[in-house]
């Protein structure tokens, strides 16, 4: 199947999810196209099975994109950069010492809690799997997606500060959950005895700060572009190839892409590119890369349900899904207990927010496409399995219900 083919039949599989959802179904935009893609993914798996020539193009469709690829590379840039260049930098700045905790302490616990729990719960269920492979399985699926809440926040009823804990958190924990997947990644392929701390703390160092300078970097060269003209097809695609710069050179120097792509869009956004006052290019820049995240989202979201058709058949299935789905909601509760008990009078919540910024820590593309990124292992197929049902529940579960959270949590604030 061409290349063009492929992106055709995304774009009008895409825009007929989204009429469906608009005309019928009427659900959150994310949450609403998931769930038909989900439903439409297991009425192709089954029709296949019946008459393969009937669902012959979606199923075509389904396993010629390859998903890590166009989400790591291509998809996950724009839709970073998108939502750090909307988002409100002084209400970030705000709340900055939750996020920063948050987006990395909080994701090396739920990586170690939840691949201690997992590698002891399947064990229970004659589930048998490496213990480092748990820790990776925890790694991929511990940062929260910046593309699933920041679309599930926007349709609820959060308190301010929360929304922006949570939507910062999301922004910049993909960096440490990448680096902890790399390095754990590393371990398993040249062995654990042979990772040193001393490898361990310069890859950090250069993902995660080489990243941030490269994006601050950038963003500066193109804020001053756009600043010196008024041209506003000349200042998108700047900002356009701003987004494409960081993800090439990054991804030749070995930095991280995300935090490199979100420290641009926060360094553009805290700079006006309005040369006077009657100049608006900067708003209409805004809208833009909004127009681009909205976009952007439904097409990945779709992808996300037509992967369902290469999802492979393991034994234990829906039994290890549903372990992992229990586990992923332990582990986000202890990751945010243990750093609230000790840091408490530095962070601006309280233990009464714990079960709504638990609830509210949805997973995405990112989680999937990392998992299909894994190297063939016996445990290849668990770890994407169990991925498919967090995400899927995650969005769909706690999507449709962080509304009902919320306004209970807040009466019970009031009456007491």
């Amino acid at each position: 199947m061409g290349l063009f083919l492929i992106i055709a039949l995304l774009i009008i599989v895409s825009a007929f999810y989204s009429y469906i959802n608009a005309r019928f179904f009427k659900l959150p935009g994310t949450i609403g196209i998931i769930t038909i893609a989900i439903i439409v993914s297991v009425v192709t798996i089954i029709i296949d099975k019946l008459d393969p020539t009937i669902a012959h193009y979606l199923t075509i469709l389904a396993k010629h994109i390859n998903f890590s690829g166009t989400v790591l590379n291509i998809i996950l840039g724009f839709l970073l950069f998108a939502g750090s260049f909307n988002s409100n930098t002084k209400k970030l700045k705000r709340e900055l010492k939750p996020v920063f905790v948050l987006s990395t302490l909080s994701v090396i616990l739920s990586t170690i809690a939840f691949g201690t729990l997992f590698y002891y719960g399947t064990m229970l269920f004659n589930i048998h799997m490496s213990f480092v492979y748990c820790l990776l399985f925890g790694a991929l699926i511990s940062p929260t997606d910046p593309v699933a809440v920041g679309a599930i926040i926007r349709s609820s009823k959060l308190p301010a500060n929360l929304a922006t804990i949570i939507s910062g958190e999301s922004l910049f924990n993909d960096g440490v959950g990448l680096v902890l997947f790399i390095t754990i990644l590393e371990a398993i392929n040249s062995g654990i005895d042979n990772v040193t701390f001393a490898q361990t703390a310069l890859l950090f160092l250069r993902e995660v700060f080489g990243g941030i300078a490269l994006g601050i970097i950038l963003g500066f060269i193109a804020f001053k572009l756009m600043k010196s003209i008024t041209d506003f097809q000349t200042i998108v695609l700047v900002s356009l190839s701003l987004v494409m710069s960081v993800s090439v050179i990054a991804t030749y120097l070995g930095l991280s892409i995300p935090l490199a792509v979100v420290s641009a869009g926060l360094f553009m956004s805290n700079r006006t590119i309005n040369i006077d006052e009657k100049e608006r290019s900067h708003e209409a820049l805004e809208k833009f890369w909004q127009l681009i995240d909205e976009m952007l989202n439904t097409i990945l979201f779709v992808m996300i349900g037509l992967q369902m058709v290469n999802l492979p058949y393991i034994t234990n299935y829906w039994l290890t899904g549903g372990i992992a789905i229990i586990l992923i909601l332990i582990a986000r509760w202890i990751s945010i207990l243990l750093p609230l008990t000790f840091l408490r009078q530095t962070l601006n919540v309280n233990y009464k927010h714990i079960n709504i910024l638990t609830w509210a820590g949805v997973r995405g593309g990112i989680s999937i496409a990392l998992a299909l990124s894994l190297p063939a292992s016996p445990y290849r197929h668990v770890i994407l399995c169990g991925s498919y049902f967090i995400v899927i529940f995650s969005i769909v579960v706690q999507g449709l219900t962080l509304n009902r959270l919320i306004n209970s949590s807040l009466k019970k604030q009031e009456v007491n």
